[in-house]
């Protein structure tokens, strides 16, 4: 049985078990925000649906085996972070994983928020409840991220399995994947209020599917012409490719913040229009 509260804190969903003990998908620790209600939520309807997770971890495994036995025996070594020369399978590892949590992230912020937003008027029901636009968009996007950010443990353990973990600043990876899984989303959220249909998802696609392949994924950046490397550049994934791409092989410098700077700012800004479109929309 589900049951449902209305506290000053927000709404706090649980769930007993057949033996009428109280469930909580999270730690109590977590409820002092109200946005941790939307989360639980989240939690327990995909906790009927936990194949969708174990699905989106199977496509970037795939790409990686594919270049560690195929492509890879092709192209054995490429210029990495730093000028230095490293297996091309190390070189698109990095990248495949911030890819899978930025799918991820767009996934959830996209999909989920749509039919939440146009058909189960999930967001005006929580706004009967002491949750606010900002509380919806922080506790949407939460959730996103952690999505993401499962991914990318996921994906970090593949790489291990594989021996390309080959530095302890490698671990730093999963934080930039959780990054990159919060700028996708809160921009992502704020495209899923923009829709009317779902035909318009073709629209998603047609800017995620570039951004996978174009931002240094699986080339580097001296490949293209100087014009399109200024474009390449201002691409969201770019940063976040560089990012994990120069931990995973151990080559810090100063750039790096630059790129950090770029998807925090990304991320403030989505989180700020979401939550302005969801209070336009929903007064």
């Amino acid at each position: 049985m589900v049951v449902t509260e209305n506290v000053t804190s927000g709404v706090r969903v649980r769930g007993r078990g057949s033996g009428g003990l109280l469930l909580r998908i999270l730690p109590p620790s977590l409820y002092a925000g109200r946005a941790s209600a939307l989360i639980e939520r989240s939690a327990l309807v995909y906790s009927r649906a936990w194949l969708v997770f174990v699905s989106g971890v199977f496509e970037p495994l795939f790409y990686l085996l594919a270049f560690r036995v195929g492509f890879g025996q092709l192209v054995p070594e490429v210029t990495g972070p730093g000028g230095g020369t490293m297996s091309y399978v190390a070189f698109v590892a990095p990248a495949l994983l911030v890819a899978s949590a930025m799918n991820g992230a767009v996934f959830d912020a996209t999909y989920g928020v749509f039919f939440k937003f146009r058909y189960d008027k999930t967001y005006e029901a929580a706004l009967s409840t002491p949750l606010g636009p900002l509380d919806i968009a922080l506790g949407e996007i939460g959730w996103a991220v952690l999505r993401g950010g499962l991914y990318a443990v996921s994906f970090f353990g593949v790489m291990g399995v594989m021996g390309l973990v080959t530095t302890p600043w490698a671990v730093l990876v999963i934080p930039v994947a959780v990054l990159v899984s919060f700028a996708f989303a809160a921009v992502g959220m704020v495209c899923a209020t923009l829709l009317r249909t779902t035909s318009q998802f073709d629209y998603i696609q047609l800017a995620v599917m570039p951004l996978f392949f174009f931002s240094t994924t699986f080339y580097p950046l001296s490949v293209y012409p100087e014009p399109l490397q200024v474009l390449v550049q201002c691409l969201p994934l770019y940063h976040g490719v560089e990012l994990s791409r120069g931990f995973a092989a151990g080559v810090l410098d100063w750039s790096m913040a630059g790129h950090v700077a770029y998807l925090v700012g990304l991320a403030a800004l989505g989180v700020y229009g979401v939550s302005r479109r969801l209070h336009t929309l929903l007064r």
